[in-house]
């Protein structure tokens, strides 16, 4: 996913995304009408792939709820929205251009995200963070699961750029409206994260009692994931600008 920060960029067919000032002539000044029309099918169907593809957020809310049950992966599924909420701020601003050309900004971040996500392996490897086994998950774990999944993606520098390079594909070069569009694609691409993670978490949870009652397996589980986590911060640590 997009969650391990590969800026991969879509192609999409010139003119797929009528103008916003055209479909304020064609359908009045209804903002509903003017986004539905204005979202393409491409978008959609680029953003469901990018977001379904699993990462580092996907991990984390599968993780959240094998450990923790459905309630955190709902949590995880959250946090993990709120996460890119920076990194689709800073493309819709320009500030991501600023990170591109930064190299020592664009480090200091994806240094910042290599350690955590090796903390994280860390954590999982002794029973600890987002895969602590909790019999009746509290306030405080769910703390703890929502902390986690905010900075993983936080801590991604490569989010940043792939918004830059991803959202202004959809908008036409010198619409007076484009602001408007970027930060309702933002929207649109936050909803489908946040749907297709709860599911991934739910999914998790519904094998959870199968998953805690076999010692055995459960470590087995940790170590998968606790490599996953190593080897998705190893290919952040070599990702280029």
């Amino acid at each position: 996913m997009l969650r391990d920060g590969s800026a991969q960029v879509y192609a999409v067919p010139a003119g797929a995304v009528t103008s916003a000032p055209a479909l304020v002539r064609s359908f009045g000044n209804d903002p509903s009408v003017i986004w539905k029309h204005a979202v393409s099918i491409e978008f959609l169907i680029t953003s469901l792939v990018i977001v379904a593809t699993p990462g580092t957020g996907v991990l984390l809310t599968l993780a959240a709820g094998l450990s923790h049950g459905s309630r955190a992966s709902v949590v995880a599924a959250i946090g993990c929205t709120l996460g890119i909420v920076p990194h689709m701020a800073a493309a819709i601003l320009g500030l991501a251009a600023v990170l591109h050309a930064s190299a020592v900004a664009f480090q200091t971040i994806k240094i910042l995200g290599v350690v955590y996500l090796l903390y994280m392996a860390w954590q999982t490897l002794r029973d600890g963070g987002v895969f602590a086994i909790d019999a009746e998950p509290d306030a405080r774990s769910d703390r703890q699961v929502i902390r986690s999944a905010i900075l993983v993606n936080l801590l991604n520098p490569k989010l940043s750029i792939f918004f830059l390079a991803f959202l202004p594909q959809f908008v036409r070069a010198g619409d007076p409206m484009a602001l408007s569009q970027m930060a309702g694609l933002s929207a649109v691409f936050m909803l489908l994260t946040l749907v297709v993670f709860v599911l991934y978490g739910l999914i998790a949870a519904a094998f959870r009692g199968q998953i805690v009652s076999r010692p055995r397996l459960l470590t087995w589980l940790r170590r998968v994931f606790a490599g996953a986590f190593v080897a998705l911060g190893a290919r952040l640590a070599l990702a280029d600008r």
